[in-house]
């Protein structure tokens, strides 16, 4: 399969998702524009140039999506406007002519979802479907790196999340699906991927899997989301940080994060890794 011959346009290239499909796509050979806020940081990769855009620097965003065609859209920095930074970037990237966007959205993407960010994923979704240009979704389910983040330095996992399912996926699964698809977007035209790990697990099962992994004393110990909301007062977050970190685990207790998607074998034609084997790689 022949790659793109225009340069592919990757926003995030600093962060975990964004930097592994630049460089998958330039071990490629693709030629790249990397858009990022702090050039530092950016990876130095074959075929790359690097271009300060930020989301709501329309101005700075259009110069640097000049004569690109595929694009590929990281959500931003989770923000209370991030949804308005999204509108302006979308904007401005149809402004500049692109044709195709590959946005990471999330698994429970709805203006009604329980998780809060959620909602933001759904406006996005929507401004990209009214902006005249190709869009291809993946509804990434909560990452592993999540699941292990979320067992405190104790080793219990708190929250209000009940019995419910969440199928984490690795970022790895994750980029090398999103390199497939931007390096000949056209079949993926309109199409929304519900991308996930290969099963769903509570969080009782995912503590179990910490502990036999890595050989210490981890536990789930479920909170009502009162206390909860109580327990995290300690880092003094902003009210929309607060409902986001609720709602983590009320969308699963909802049973909103309990799906089991083949999409990502589909495309690549390899199995994503389980939870065990992201813990052990991690090792």
């Amino acid at each position: 399969m022949a790659g793109p011959t225009t340069p592919v346009a990757v926003t995030g290239a600093t962060g975990r998702l964004g930097g592994r499909v630049a460089r998958l796509l330039a071990d490629a050979g693709t030629p790249l524009r990397l858009l990022v806020r702090d050039p530092r940081r950016a990876p130095g990769l074959p075929g790359a140039t690097v271009h300060v855009a930020p989301y709501a620097d329309a101005g700075a965003v259009g110069e640097a999506l000049d004569g690109v065609e595929v694009l590929f859209m990281v959500s931003a920095a989770e923000s209370e406007d991030r949804a308005a930074q999204h509108e302006e970037f979308v904007a401005a990237a149809a402004g500049a002519g692109v044709r195709h966007v590959v946005y990471t959205s999330f698994l429970g993407a709805a203006p009604d979802a329980t998780f809060t960010l959620a909602r933001t994923h759904a406006r996005t979704e929507a401004d990209l479907a009214a902006s005249g240009m190709g869009y291809t979704f993946l509804r990434d389910s909560f990452y592993m790196d999540l699941a292990r983040a979320i067992v405190g330095e104790d080793g219990v996992i708190r929250g209000p999340a009940g019995r419910g399912r969440c199928a984490f996926v690795a970022h790895d699964d994750i980029a090398r699906t999103a390199a497939l698809v931007l390096r000949d977007p056209a079949p993926h035209a309109g199409r929304a991927y519900l991308l996930t790990g290969p099963e769903a697990l509570t969080l009782e099962e995912v503590a179990r899997t910490v502990s036999e992994v890595e050989g210490i004393e981890a536990r789930y110990e479920e909170e009502t989301v009162e206390e909860a909301y109580a327990s995290r007062r300690a880092w003094d977050p902003p009210p929309w940080q607060a409902e986001a970190w609720v709602s983590t685990y009320t969308a699963i207790a909802a049973g909103e994060l309990d799906v089991v998607s083949g999409d990502i074998e589909a495309l690549t034609g390899t199995a994503p890794m389980t939870f065990r084997e992201y813990l052990a790689a991690r090792r």
